[in-house]
């Protein structure tokens, strides 16, 4: 992997610009073969004993119910804002009772997902990549192979379970929550009775409208979970590369969260919505 950034002394900028072009592709390159073959590695591995449960459960509680809070608190002032800002536009054009409906659609759909995903790869995907690159970085993965244990079976695998089960459980609360405050806001500000805004609510949506948007969570966090412990495994530098490694993984989480949710919502309109 790629470390040194430096550019050599007494280059014209067109040396510059090609130098950094020809490493930005090497490392995509190195990135992309190695984020495949990591993948492959641990569908290999994953049904095959020994299996650490106790590893993934440990890490489910860290990741589902330690980041609780953090999403309520976010879906609850996205679900207020977003029942504001589309009150306060319809407004406009007398469409105000529109309001349950859109926000409904909008939270299950596309916000309640992302925005839920989005928190857990910068809480969860710089954590776990952090912590495997402290790992690796204090030699503690070559112990494990020391020990005649596969490093993915104890590091990748439980990560990798845990996020799978725990961020659509953090979406669903998160997609309630969202619709309670919502709902709130919707009779504080707007004066849209309760009552008709949870009707409209459950006249509009359908299973398939939350189910869809769980799915898409366990894409990203097929994406978050591989990301993070592909970057802590190839860390180097010693503690700047551990810092550099948890920025990186966030960044990276978050492209793959927002271009992969394009592909689905594409994918699950001309499929599970045709009429849509």
């Amino acid at each position: 992997m790629i470390t040194d950034r430096s550019l050599p002394k007494n280059t014209s900028f067109l040396e510059n610009v090609l130098i950094r072009s020809t490493r930005n592709l090497t490392e995509t390159v190195h990135f992309g073969g190695g984020f495949g073959l990591l993948v492959y590695q641990t569908f290999r591995e994953m049904f095959q004993r020994p299996f650490y449960f106790r590893l993934a459960v440990d890490q489910t509680y860290k990741i589902g119910v330690e980041s609780f809070q953090l999403v309520m608190v976010t879906a609850l002032a996205t679900g207020s804002v977003m029942a504001l800002q589309f009150g306060f536009g319809l407004a406009r054009f007398g469409g105000k009772l529109y309001v349950p409906k859109i926000a409904a659609l909008t939270i299950l759909r596309e916000m309640g997902p992302v925005f839920t995903s989005l928190l857990v790869a910068g809480r969860i995907g710089s954590g776990i990549a952090s912590e495997v690159a402290s790992m690796k970085v204090t030699q503690q993965i070559d112990a494990i192979r020391a020990l005649g244990t596969s490093p993915i079976k104890k590091i990748v695998i439980p990560r990798l379970l845990a996020c799978m089960i725990a961020l659509p459980i953090l979406t669903l609360f998160a997609d309630f929550i969202a619709l309670f405050g919502a709902t709130l806001v919707g009779k504080l500000e707007l004066g849209i009775n309760s009552e008709y805004f949870l009707a409209k609510i459950i006249e509009t949506l359908k299973i398939e409208d939350l189910l869809t948007g769980m799915a898409k969570t366990s894409v990203f966090a097929f994406f978050i979970a591989f990301t993070a412990c592909w970057r802590g495994l190839n860390t180097e530098g010693g503690t700047q590369g551990v810092g550099n490694t948890t920025t990186w993984v966030v960044v990276t989480s978050s492209i793959f969260i927002m271009i992969s949710d394009f592909f689905l919502t594409k994918f699950f309109i001309l499929t599970v919505f045709p009429k849509f």
